[in-house]
């Protein structure tokens, strides 16, 4: 590949995109960056349309990458550290990163569309943990997520995007409200299990179960809400050794669970 351009100046429009990209409190949401090698990678293998990718003068970009850019046409370019230094401010600043737009929503159609377990989540709301069940879901088969009450206004939230390493685009992930979710479970015809410390069933059950499932997870402080509670058709447990330990971490949990449905997800058609 030939030589790259460097962006040596701050007026380069580009310079003024990605400030604005970086900003906390926009409204509308419609461009996002995607951070590092590896999320980049994956976003643009998942179909994410990028405007340009970039990375600092005093990196070295990845082969793989530029390969990869050069097939799907998006043009790449290098910026000079110290301007790179001045858009990051005081946050982690990235050696490579590009502005991509973001995809339309997630829907319950795309969900109903597709035919392995669908994870809920409850009021989770530490974004690492959310990233890390994304990267669980997606890598043992999981069709899709739904999260209630997470408190995130899109999943291009750029705190989500690094949590998850760009996996948030390769699966549908849908915002809701509780009472629709459990509409969507209940028209759906799914099942519904529901993670609980004292549940009525162990995790390994899980295994056997032929239907489609929905497998709902709580906060870990307050557990799952009444709307779930009503409309719950099997409670599990994952048995523990300790009685000390009360409960694991949900993301840690999801995998336990996941991992159980892995011989019906893996086979199921995405």
């Amino acid at each position: 590949m030939a030589a790259l351009e460097t962006i040596t100046t701050k007026s380069d429009p580009a310079v003024q995109r990605i400030a604005d990209v970086t900003k906390h409190s926009r409204a509308s949401v419609k461009t996002t960056l995607i951070e590092d090698t590896e999320p980049l990678l994956e976003c643009i293998g998942a179909g994410v349309e990028f405007i340009e990718v970039y990375a600092s003068d005093a990196t070295d970009v990845s082969d793989e990458l530029l390969d990869l850019c050069r097939e799907k046409a998006i043009p790449v370019r290098l910026i000079d550290y110290s301007i790179v230094n001045q858009i990051f401010k005081g946050e982690r600043k990235a050696k490579t990163f590009g502005i991509a737009r973001v995809p339309r929503p997630a829907t319950f159609a795309d969900l109903a569309a597709r035919s392995g377990d669908v994870v809920v989540l409850d009021g989770v709301k530490i974004v690492g943990n959310i990233g890390a069940i994304v990267r669980t879901a997606y890598g043992l088969g999981a069709s899709g997520m739904v999260l209630v009450d997470s408190d995130l206004a899109t999943i291009a939230d750029r705190r989500l995007l690094r949590s998850s390493r760009g996996y948030v685009f390769s699966l549908p992930i849908v915002l809701a409200e509780r009472e629709e979710t459990a509409a969507f479970v209940r028209d759906s015809g799914m099942g519904l299990s529901v993670l609980d410390h004292d549940g009525d069933v162990p995790v390994t059950d899980l295994g056997a179960r032929q239907e489609r499932l929905a497998l709902l997870f709580g906060g870990e402080k307050r557990g799952h809400s009444d709307p779930f509670g009503q409309a719950s058709s099997t409670s599990v447990s994952i048995p523990m050794l300790s009685a000390a330990a009360e409960s694991l971490n949900v993301s840690v949990s999801v995998g336990i669970a996941l991992h159980e449905r892995a011989g019906h997800n893996l086979a199921a058609d995405r």
